[in-house]
């Protein structure tokens, strides 16, 4: 019988409750911290190694505050989304066929949105 404890999460989420504390607090915050944010309860030890997976990704930054360091987000939600995206599309050798698939896939709302930004060539 399996504990549900014992039960692992699904992949990325601990990652995005992290995100999401870093991104609410406004300012770097220690491993500790982070914890104490969070909604679920896990041991200081795993919030360090998730922050320091994100620091190796470079999905966050880290600064030296005593013995330790405190993490602060480098980009918004957006922006690791769009980050992401362009890791997705960089792993495939066959981007045409990718994107075109993508653009194939969107709503016709979102279609309106990237064309627009398209022709304004807004970043």
């Amino acid at each position: 019988m399996t504990d549900a404890k014992d039960e692992r999460r699904p992949a990325g989420e601990l990652e995005a409750s992290v995100m999401a504390a870093l991104w609410a607090a406004g300012a770097p915050r220690t491993p500790g911290q982070v914890q104490a944010d969070l909604a679920v309860d896990l041991a200081r030890t795993t919030v360090t190694t998730i922050l320091t997976r994100l620091h190796d990704k470079g999905v966050v930054g880290r600064e030296r505050q005593g013995r330790g360091y405190a993490y602060f987000p480098v980009e918004d939600a957006p922006g690791l989304t769009a980050r992401r995206m362009h890791s997705e599309l960089e792993r495939d050798a066959d981007r045409e066929t990718v994107l075109a698939r993508f653009v194939a896939k969107l709503s016709s709302d979102d279609e309106r949105i990237l064309r627009e930004l398209l022709e304004s060539g807004e970043q």
